[in-house]
């Protein structure tokens, strides 16, 4: 959060615009952010880091300059990188932008932590279990590889559970129309997926 002091707008000098200061701040994030394609993943499909600023909020009115501006920004992690030194490099890059507005104060607060999933010997097992399945299936080649999306089954890998994430549909973000008006999944892509599952785990807990 960026937090100035608001004032009439017939006299702007009399306040600290929280917008100016936060748009600077943002300008700083995005020349930065080309330096994450430095570092590629080993994991395929992963690619490198990235860094979105997704939700910008602050004002009063158009006759107001503005005294707060909060915005968000989501900051995603290959599994090769330290989560502290992320959040470190992150927090350099914004409190070297500031100072260039005496007077702004800048609050930065981490609202979640989702560490990346990485490969382990028995999640790999089951990803290749789960595509020959569904190679069968579908009658096309199905071959395990990573994507650079947030889960929630994190919480199970971090207690030694082995994961996989399997989605049913098209296979690619773009192709799924992800996060977008008319996001799909076609319904016997679904259902030929719950049979590729079913098979797999059918395999899996057949008594030896």
């Amino acid at each position: 959060m960026v937090q100035g002091r608001s004032a009439h707008a017939a006299k702007p000098f009399t306040g600290i615009d929280a917008l100016e200061a936060a748009t600077h701040i943002m300008g700083a994030l995005y020349a930065w952010r080309p330096s994450l394609a430095r570092q590629i993943s080993a994991v395929p499909g992963i690619g490198s880091p990235q860094m979105t600023i997704g939700l910008v909020e602050g004002g009063i009115n158009t006759n107001v300059v503005p005294d707060r501006v909060a915005f968000r920004l989501d900051r995603r992690m290959v599994p090769e990188e330290n989560p502290t030194l992320v959040e470190s490099d992150l927090r350099a890059v914004i409190e070297g932008a500031a100072p260039a507005f005496p007077g702004v104060a800048v609050e930065v607060r981490r609202i979640l932590l989702a560490e990346p999933l990485k490969p382990t010997e028995a999640s790999r097992h089951l990803g290749a279990v789960i595509a020959r399945h569904a190679s069968a299936v579908f009658g096309v080649p199905v071959a395990t590889g990573g994507v650079p999306l947030y889960t929630d089954a994190r919480h199970y890998a971090a207690h030694g559970v082995p994961i996989v994430l399997y989605g049913a549909g098209p296979r690619t973000i773009e192709e799924a129309n992800a996060h977008r008006a008319d996001e799909r999944l076609p319904l016997d892509d679904l259902k030929r997926a719950t049979v590729a599952v079913a098979c797999a785990l059918a395999e899996m807990l057949r008594p030896a």
